[in-house]
């Protein structure tokens, strides 16, 4: 047998072995307890599992990662509050595979924001980006991570700028991490490093869901501080005139803009009665904090 055919033949054997024991091991998650749903049940623990997988730790660290996915997908589809089972599960797949790198991140991601995004648990996406920092102390990313969860959703803005600066003494680690660490700790939470932080997100973003929710995220800061802006000038009309400009035109024809103000969609801006600006078309926008028509119920991802 020539020594190609011979390499081939042994590839595809171990090839078969890997799905068979793929397949064994999805049957034995579904089914070890037979009566029960993977809402129900906690597997077993990761040593036990290590111990029976044969030494396929990371095939089935995968497997329980997808689980993860499959139980936050699901729940997150059918509005169910609860998560439950989503840090055990991934825990599992993480104490299997600690290099799963995926499962830190984007886990971190489904525990910490606010229900029915996420969790609703920071404290526990905190624990599991610092144990991935413990199995991947030169991984940027994860650093980055941590800061996001304390500066978004703990507004812990003293321990998001300690994991920022932790990070940037990563070899490799990329500039802005000491920038924003520096921004943090003179003044937290301000606009400015907010734009800092969503820009480089956007510049560094692997996977097209990360940029547009970075995107999003600028935008709303845009309009926070373009409504901002003009309802400062709409005051400065009333205390000049005392009445309120009844639209943007009245402001002009005053000297106080330049034209019709647009958002960044290149919609105009719309003047309230009251001297209030909102967007025009608000369902274009995720993550306002300012510019909502009164009548209008902002999406859940911005309330949250």
């Amino acid at each position: 047998m020539k020594p190609s055919r011979s390499v081939t033949l042994i590839a595809g054997f171990l090839l078969a072995v890997c799905f068979t024991v793929s397949a064994a091991m999805v049957h034995f998650v579904d089914h070890w307890y037979p009566r029960a749903a993977i809402d129900d049940v906690l597997y077993l623990k990761a040593p036990q599992l290590k111990w029976m997988c044969l030494g396929y730790t990371g095939l089935l660290a995968d497997i329980y990662w997808t689980r993860a996915v499959q139980y936050y997908g699901s729940r997150h589809y059918l509005g169910v509050p609860s998560y439950d089972l989503l840090a055990p599960l991934l825990n599992i797949a993480t104490d299997l595979d600690p290099k799963l790198t995926v499962g830190y991140e984007y886990g971190a991601a489904f525990l910490s924001p606010p229900p029915p995004t996420g969790a609703g648990r920071p404290d526990q996406a905190v624990a599991l980006v610092e144990k991935g920092i413990r199995a991947n102390p030169d991984n940027w990313r994860l650093y980055r991570c941590l800061g996001f969860i304390h500066y978004m959703d703990r507004k812990d803005y003293s321990a998001a700028a300690q994991a920022f600066l932790r990070g940037s003494k990563v070899p490799n680690a990329h500039p802005w991490l000491d920038l924003i660490a520096g921004k943090l700790a003179q003044k937290a939470g301000d606009i400015e490093t907010a734009r800092m932080i969503w820009s480089a997100t956007f510049d560094t973003a692997e996977d097209s869901s990360t940029r547009e929710n970075a995107a999003d995220h600028l935008v709303a800061i845009q309009v926070a501080e373009d409504v901002t802006g003009l309802e400062k000038i709409v005051a400065l009309y009333r205390d000049q005139t005392s009445r309120l400009p009844g639209s943007f035109g009245d402001l002009a024809q005053a000297n106080m803009l330049a034209g019709i103000p647009l958002d960044p969609y290149r919609q105009p801006y719309v003047l309230n009665a009251d001297g209030t600006v909102v967007v025009r078309r608000p369902e274009r926008f995720k993550f306002l904090e300012k510019g909502w028509p009164k009548d209008y119920a902002p999406p859940i991802t911005a309330r949250n």
